[in-house]
């Protein structure tokens, strides 16, 4: 959905918001505008990253007005008319997330029309799972195994389940990660297999080449920065060229003045104002020029004035809203819809 137009179709056009909507924030109001068979019917179709990205922004919700739903209703509209599909045909389901980011009552009744037919399997169910827990499955497991199944996982669920272990845990496993390139097929398999028994899964897993340097420096943007510093150290005690081609690879906010402005402008589309604000406090000149360049100058001096008047903010807050932005940033690399440019050249 895109967020300059929004034209209803047969009718009067739809007040356009005084305030931009993100993206994500559009994908709640559409499903809250549902019935729930029908919202559930959906996010089945999601990723669990994607549901809870669109839960918490569904629980976070409030005092929608009118106009703001018959936008995004058009905006969707629009969007879609002229496909024959949406396009969806992800096999994983729903599972805590929607608790968590909505509360068990309002969770409930999605999460049992979800769970009906599930067939995630022994490795993807992980992706459910609290990092905790999993940090609690693999602690004691062999550190290769380790490796394998944090390599499988998202970075940012990885990174949090490696907080979970002890330091030299916590080393050995991110070397491993760092040095595995691929893995036999069947060792995978065996490895799905053996989850499968706890979780009851369906098929098994067809990934082989997982692992590797980008991987083990994309967990390491997710980490809390005490460990990741730490880490960063133990690291390049044990061997300074892979510690700096890691620091190389890993993207850090600072990063965003190296990517275009088209990037930019598509990025500011997804963030909100007041995670950007927060972010913005912790950030250099260069960084905020560049966002100030890519913004209308009315939005830019609205920036500029929340700035000014955004008292001191901690320096945990601040990390948590850059970090919130990498995050979509890269999920948007990922997609393909903007590039990152160069890597990152100073840790922060």
């Amino acid at each position: 959905m895109t967020e300059e137009s929004g034209l209803s179709q047969g009718g009067n056009a739809p007040k356009k918001p005084q305030r931009k909507i993100p993206r994500v924030e559009q994908a709640a109001i559409l499903l809250m505008s549902l019935g729930e068979a029908d919202a559930a019917e959906i996010l089945k179709h999601m990723g669990p990253k994607e549901v809870q990205r669109v839960g918490v922004a569904m629980a976070q919700m409030q005092d929608v007005s009118k106009d703001d739903v018959t936008y995004v209703l058009n905006q969707f509209v629009e969007a879609v008319g002229g496909q024959t599909g949406l396009g969806v045909g992800n096999d994983d389901y729903i599972r805590a997330m929607l608790t968590q980011a909505l509360g068990d009552d309002k969770a409930a009744s999605l999460i049992d029309r979800i769970l009906v037919g599930g067939n995630t399997t022994g490795l993807d169910t992980l992706k459910w799972m609290e990092p905790r827990a999993v940090g609690d499955i693999i602690r004691y497991e062999h550190p290769q195994i380790q490796a394998i199944v944090i390599s499988y996982l998202d970075p940012d669920q990885a990174a949090e389940i490696l907080a979970t272990l002890d330091d030299k845990v916590r080393l050995d496993v991110m070397m491993r990660v760092a040095s595995l390139e691929s893995i036999q097929p069947q060792a995978l398999q065996e490895l799905n297999d053996i989850l499968e028994k706890q979780f009851s899964g369906g098929s098994a897993a067809q990934t082989s080449r997982i692992g590797g340097i980008k991987r083990a420096a994309d967990i390491m943007n997710f980490m809390d920065r005490g460990i990741e510093g730490n880490l960063m150290d133990s690291i390049k005690d044990m061997d300074p060229d892979l510690a700096s081609t890691i620091e190389d690879l890993m993207f850090v906010f600072d990063n965003l003045k190296e990517v275009d402005d088209r990037g930019i402008q598509a990025l500011l589309r997804e963030v909100s104002s007041e995670v950007l604000v927060v972010a913005l406090k912790g950030s250099d000149e260069a960084v905020k020029d560049k966002i100030f360049k890519n913004m209308s100058k009315r939005a830019a001096e609205l920036l500029q004035d929340d700035l000014e008047a955004k008292g001191p903010v901690k320096v945990s807050e601040v990390e948590s809203a850059q970090k919130d932005i990498i995050s979509v940033a890269r999920r948007m690399a990922e997609a393909g819809e903007i590039s990152l440019g160069g890597a990152g050249e100073e840790m922060m």
